[in-house]
């Protein structure tokens, strides 16, 4: 039997408002601590140096935190022309200048080279891990990174504004794994300059936008139960980040079967589903009394559990 885990019993998501500074896992613990819940995880890293929006996932929640990284990000940005950083954003030490500035009509020539399926090399201050060992700590001790490129999707890039001859700002709608701060090392390069990126925010998520974000701030200024109280306010479904996954409805002697890792035959859900197709393979999410009881996959003629929830 599994040790029980201390802290309350929260399940669902909340849209925080990242500020500048803490890690994102420095949110999550402060958040975890702050409301006493027993299990709290994000859905997608932001840097230190970024704010915006992070999810947070309270208890089964977590077993959908995937779902909110495979889903589609929105991010506003400012380039500063003229330097190169160790890090490819403000945080590190400039390593290369230049006199070159891009003019308006040179960025949004190139904008479209940067757009669609590219391929891209991630920062070697990331995350990325080369033989089990994380990048960043690699860059640190300054041995040498070498890692690999990778295609990234951006679904679109337009220039905002051309604040000074230093500075220019944009906003981009990306898939996962899209690193921002190489984005802005090779648009220089392309332009033959030096750059980095100085500010970024992230204003969507998946189904999560700034304007339903809660500032950290707000849930440092409480804590215990008020800071629950605050959380329940705010909190949103755990079936939250799954509206892309048709949802079937069981009854609850089917529930049952399901919650104790059992099939459960798809021809008579499916005659009772509003569902016009539903093909072997198709992951799904299964409902009861308007709960949330599993994701499955349709699989021989069965729908099979893969993540049982305990809502």
């Amino acid at each position: 039997m599994g040790r029980k885990r201390k802290g309350t019993p929260i399940h669902g998501w909340l849209v925080l408002d990242k500020p500048l500074g803490p890690s994102s896992n420095g949110c999550v613990g402060r958040i975890k601590w702050l409301t006493g819940a027993a299990k709290v995880g994000h859905g997608g890293t932001l840097d230190p140096l970024a704010s915006g929006i992070l999810p947070i996932a309270f208890g089964e929640a977590t077993k959908t935190q995937q779902y909110a990284m495979d889903g589609r990000k929105t991010y506003e940005f400012m380039a500063r022309w003229g330097e190169t950083t160790a890090t490819d954003d403000a945080e590190g030490e400039i390593t290369a200048t230049s006199d070159a500035r891009p003019s308006e009509a040179d960025i949004v020539a190139a904008l479209p080279h940067f757009t669609g399926q590219i391929s891209q090399i991630p920062p070697k201050y990331s995350a990325i891990k080369i033989d089990g060992e994380r990048a960043y700590k690699r860059a640190r001790r300054d041995e040498d990174v070498k890692i690999e490129s990778r295609d990234v999707d951006i679904y679109s890039l337009k220039l905002v504004e051309v604040v000074d001859g230093d500075h220019a700002t944009f906003e981009m709608v990306c898939g996962k794994g899209t690193y921002v701060r190489a984005l802005i090392r090779d648009l220089a390069l392309h332009l033959g300059c030096e750059g980095h990126i100085r500010r970024l925010r992230r204003t969507a998520v998946g189904p999560f936008s700034i304007e339903k974000a809660v500032p950290l701030a707000l849930f440092e200024e409480l804590e215990g139960e008020n800071a629950a109280a605050l959380l329940k306010q705010y909190l949103l479904p755990v079936e939250t980040v799954l509206d892309d996954i048709p949802a079937l409805a069981l009854t609850e002697q089917e529930a049952h079967r399901l919650k104790h890792g059992q099939g459960v035959p798809i021809l008579s859900v499916a005659q009772r589903s509003s569902l016009r197709e539903i093909s072997q393979g198709d992951v799904v999410q299964v409902m009861a009394n308007g709960t949330l009881v599993a994701l499955a996959q349709i699989t021989g003629g069965e729908i099979r559990p893969f993540r049982v929830m305990n809502i």
